[in-house]
């Protein structure tokens, strides 16, 4: 058992009370913020705004450029996409869930490509392409980025890319030494899955203003 443990969590041993302290606050706010996302509550805003702003400090203080950039991308996006989400498009309905139209298609791959090529920059200036986590890196950016401004625009693809995002940083981040948030990303994938079929459902219905 001991054993267990120690593969688990014996990274942790040179961490600092407050970073773990921060990481598992972090991390229960990041799923507090998905289950409002699979129920289509505003509330997945303010709540991702905490946990992103954890580790966009945690993954700085880590070294750990192209996490960080995905935090604070989402930090930024949580304020369009709350903005989005409460916007009127009518006097009774607010912006419903729908799929993604040709023109959002050509934007998805614009944001993708714009951002592997930003963030292999940013490791390429500050000598971080030194390792296969870079590339990993790289590409799950770019899948969160797109996910995330689908999912401020309300489209339905964005749990896809959650998924595969998800998939991928589970061993990442276990690799990386963050257990606890590659606990994160399981939970995710598990919500990502039940969000998408709960979005399905409520597909094309606008959302009424109490």
């Amino acid at each position: 058992m001991s054993q267990i443990f120690d593969f688990l969590f014996g990274q942790y041993a040179e961490y600092s009370t407050l970073d773990i302290s921060l990481e598992i606050i972090a991390v229960l706010f990041g799923i507090t913020s998905v289950f409002f996302a699979w129920f289509n509550k505003i509330w997945v805003y303010p709540t991702g705004i905490v946990s992103t702003s954890i580790y966009v400090y945690l993954l700085l203080k880590w070294s750990l450029l192209g996490d960080m950039m995905i935090n604070a991308y989402y930090f930024i996006m949580s304020i369009y996409g709350w903005y989005v989400w409460t916007r009127k498009v009518d006097e009774t309905h607010t912006t419903p869930i729908s799929r993604t139209n040709s023109k959002e298609k050509i934007i998805e791959l614009m944001i993708f490509v714009g951002t592997l090529i930003f963030v292999y920059i940013v490791y390429k200036t500050f000598d971080k392409w030194n390792d296969w986590t870079a590339y990993v890196d790289t590409f799950t950016t770019a899948v969160f980025f797109v996910g995330m401004w689908l999912m401020a625009r309300r489209k339905i693809e964005n749990w896809i890319f959650w998924i595969i995002g998800d998939i991928i940083s589970i061993p990442l981040y276990f690799y990386k030494g963050f257990t606890f948030t590659s606990f994160q990303y399981l939970i995710f994938t598990i919500m990502a899955i039940f969000g998408y079929l709960a979005w399905k459902k409520s597909l094309n219905k606008p959302l009424v203003i109490a």
